[in-house]
């Protein structure tokens, strides 16, 4: 039997995975997203940065990162400059503020093509689940009619679910154009 709510379950897994890589690609503002992803040595084992800090945002373009623990500043900071941020972390023995940097034009538009590049595989995502769609479809035995209805619903998912990948990369874009 054909579920219409698995498919969109899968398209909306697809965005909000979209969503998710697009908090990762920095706007000249200050996130705390940027870290998300950072794993710092502590004790033998990878650990994510706000699992072993609080980070916070005491200004638009600055993170200030307060561990739990200060003996793992340094490894903090040495996991954020391996990490290749284009940040230089400051640490004053309490807490590591790191300067997120203005970005010139040329980034600006590096960025957009990120963006635009996710958005795309979030595009491609939604037609593999539309292909594994019809073809369950397909597989079964409806009537004509009843195939033909199924196939047309999936498509308007389809339609829909791209329309926010448009809408969110455009979003996006204006985020990072916007000075």
């Amino acid at each position: 039997m054909f579920n219409e709510n698995e498919v969109k379950t899968k398209m909306e897994k697809a965005i909000e995975n979209l969503e998710s890589r697009f908090t990762t690609v920095r706007a000249g503002r200050a996130n705390p997203n940027i870290l998300s992803g950072i794993m710092v040595e502590y004790y033998g084992a990878p650990t994510p940065i706000n699992a072993i800090a609080t980070v916070s945002v005491p200004e638009a373009r600055q993170l200030m990162i307060k561990p739990f623990d200060k003996n793992s500043l340094k490894d903090i900071e040495k996991a954020i400059y391996s990490a290749d941020l284009g940040m230089a972390p400051t640490n004053n023995g309490e807490v590591i503020i790191l300067t997120v940097p203005e970005l010139t034009e040329e980034t600006r538009k590096n960025y957009v093509k990120q963006v635009k590049d996710m958005a795309e595989e979030a595009r491609i995502a939604l037609r593999n689940i539309r292909q594994d769609a019809n073809n369950n479809i397909k597989k079964q035995e409806f009537t004509e009619d009843e195939e033909k209805s199924y196939l047309d619903s999936v498509q308007k998912l389809i339609g829909k679910y791209n329309q926010v990948v448009e809408e969110k990369f455009k979003e996006k874009e204006k985020e990072l154009l916007s000075i």
